[in-house]
């Protein structure tokens, strides 16, 4: 996921040079993630990913976390809101109706819908919980600990050269003697299916994520229930012993 993420974000940050240049990329980064090798590895990893979280999130038994941590899990549960309106418009539209994304067409619908500033934000929150993530895994090897600059200029530096990238195409495309490409007649007519796909995918992740966190208090109160009456078990077993013993005495 992180992979997916990076390349997706240097691509963004070509189109500081031409959205040209940028247009190469992104036909390299379709070539590669809609191979078979790369979609079993892109949404195999975002499944495991998922699983992972729901079963955290099941599994916790309290919710005092450092700031570092909360952060990390905003930006992870986030991520899958902005992401599912991305890959309906983009992979369910190519695989259900022929749409072949560009960055022209692409920009022309962000312009057209009004959501070009939830482009910019959409590879935050992932990138955010991909590198909180890798950071509490490397930082107590001395390495990473040499390289913390180094890791943290890159850490801010390429989302802000995305973003710089993105901004650039969008002003070459609406700019004088560019004509706004119409947006692809497949996302016209298909629109509203693709509205209820993405409107249905994320009524289906809250509620699991809704479920979960449930189950998991559910799961904390019966647990704190039984410990308590473990305890009132062992004093009352405790206090029937001394009772014998004075009686014994």
């Amino acid at each position: 996921m992180l992979t997916y993420l990076f390349l997706h974000l240097v691509n963004h940050a070509l189109g500081i040079w031409s959205i040209e240049l940028a247009g190469h990329g992104l036909v390299l980064a379709l070539r590669l993630w809609r191979s078979a090798p790369g979609t079993i590895a892109l949404y195999g990893a975002a499944s495991v990913h998922f699983a992972l979280a729901l079963h955290t999130i099941y599994g916790r038994r309290h919710w005092a976390l450092p700031p570092a941590e909360w952060i990390r899990l905003w930006a992870g549960l986030s991520l899958p809101l902005l992401l599912i309106r991305h890959a309906v418009t983009t992979r369910l539209a190519s695989s259900l109706y022929g749409f072949e994304p560009n960055y022209e067409r692409v920009i022309a619908v962000l312009l057209t819908s009004g959501t070009q500033g939830l482009q910019l934000a959409l590879l935050a929150p992932g990138w955010i919980h991909g590198c909180l993530g890798l950071w509490f895994r490397l930082r107590h090897r001395a390495w990473a600990r040499r390289m913390r600059l180094t890791l943290l200029n890159l850490f801010v530096l390429l989302p802000l050269l995305s973003a710089a990238g993105f901004i650039h195409m969008m002003r070459a495309v609406e700019g004088a003697g560019h004509l706004l490409p119409p947006v692809d007649a497949a996302l016209v007519v298909h629109q509203a299916a693709l509205n209820g796909a993405r409107h249905t995918l994320v009524t289906l992740y809250l509620a699991l994520i809704a479920s979960t966190l449930i189950l998991g208090q559910l799961r904390n109160a019966l647990e704190r229930r039984r410990l308590r009456r473990e305890s009132v078990g062992v004093r009352l077993l405790t206090r029937s012993a001394s009772c014998q013993q004075d009686v014994q005495e």
